[in-house]
């Protein structure tokens, strides 16, 4: 049961783990323009909560934003900075609860910038934190990421699984910041009346996902969008790293259900399918929707881990819930997205080369 702390307001009653629960509730949402974070911010709205986004507004191309239904002039959305101590109090003082997904969040772009990957997602945590503590939220959902295990030794014959209670070992400077992060979470609100939830999202993908230039992440987005325009598809490592993919969908309801549940309370979750699959394997599906894609083989990109699925039943467990979307139903959702949607093809990456063959 949760801890009840004079004069904070709870997120659900008392035994109530439905999603309406949070109907009239005002949930703060940062990094709620991004695909993962617009996508909760919807599920909320849906449920009857008031969803205030926070977000700078600039991790993609402007024409992207609408592809996510983010509208800047949307009243509860807020173009800010997560540092800008002055504004996040006065979003928390109006919040019940946070789904803190804003981040520097591309693990090349962290290993090229560390320093902005500590301003935005160590110093804007932070700030985040002393602020909670002395707001009227009682629960804070963290989206952390699957990058903070790093490499799991793999046994002949035996297949890779992350589970929560292992070490953490991050390859990166994205996965060092996420697992500084979970840790000064639990530092922070221990005995401070705020429950939290971490949640380690594994790799997500789905429409409208459009990737970054000079990223290797993403690679549902990246692969199909390149076989559009005709592109080669380039196989890091040959293509042998494995992922566990959850479409963003599914991230989304988990996220919500976290928010409400109050077995959640205080706990860390794999958000994953417990399904591994194959860089290579991607590449493979993908390319049964567009004709005449060829394969090449490239170096591995540092930080990239080999990779691996998660062990999903404490997730199910304490959610009472499992992902519903496959990667082959996930992939052609994507690529016929993509077939009605030509224009989401940024212009860095479109060239002059047409859509044709995408089906």
């Amino acid at each position: 049961m949760a801890t009840v702390r004079e004069g904070k307001r709870a997120v659900a009653p008392a035994g109530e783990s439905r999603v309406h629960a949070l109907a009239g509730r005002s949930v703060l949402v940062t990094g709620g323009g991004g695909l993962i974070g617009s996508r909760i911010t919807a599920r909320l709205r849906t449920a009857g909560a008031r969803a205030v986004v926070l977000d700078r507004l600039d991790a993609y191309e402007p024409g992207t934003l609408p592809l996510l239904g983010v509208d800047p002039a949307e009243p509860d959305l807020v173009a800010g900075d997560i540092t800008d101590r002055a504004l996040v109090r006065t979003l928390l003082a109006e919040s019940d609860a946070v789904v803190h997904a804003a981040a520097y969040a591309d693990v090349a772009a962290c290993t090229r910038n560390p320093g902005v990957a500590f301003e935005s997602n160590v110093r804007g945590t932070q700030v985040l934190l002393e602020e909670v503590v002395r707001s009227p939220v009682r629960r804070l959902v963290f989206a952390s990421s699957a990058s903070v295990y790093g490499d799991r030794p793999q046994r002949d014959g035996a297949e890779r699984r992350f589970t929560e209670s292992q070490p953490l070992a991050p390859l990166s400077v994205y996965g060092n910041s996420k697992a500084w992060a979970e840790s000064q979470i639990r530092l922070m609100l221990a005995d401070k009346g705020v429950e939290h939830t971490i949640l380690r999202y594994f790799s997500v993908y789905g429409d409208p996902q459009v990737p970054k230039k000079d990223s290797h992440s993403w690679v549902v987005a990246w692969f199909a969008m390149h076989a559009a325009v005709g592109h080669e598809l380039q196989l890091h490592n040959g293509g042998r790293q494995v992922r566990d993919f959850v479409h963003v969908d599914d991230v989304a309801d988990a996220t919500v259900r976290a928010l409400c549940r109050p077995e959640a309370a205080d706990e860390t979750l794999n958000i994953g399918t417990g399904v591994t699959t194959s860089i290579r394997t991607v590449a493979e599906l993908v390319r049964e929707y567009v004709a005449d894609v060829t394969l090449a083989v490239a170096p591995r990109p540092e930080g990239d881990p080999l990779g691996a699925g998660a062990d999903a039943r404490h997730m199910a467990r304490v959610l009472g819930w499992r992902p519903a979307i496959g990667l082959e139903e996930g992939i052609r959702r994507y690529v016929e997205w993509l077939a009605r949607t030509p224009s989401a093809v940024p212009a860095w990456l479109s060239g002059s080369t047409s859509l044709t063959g995408v089906g």
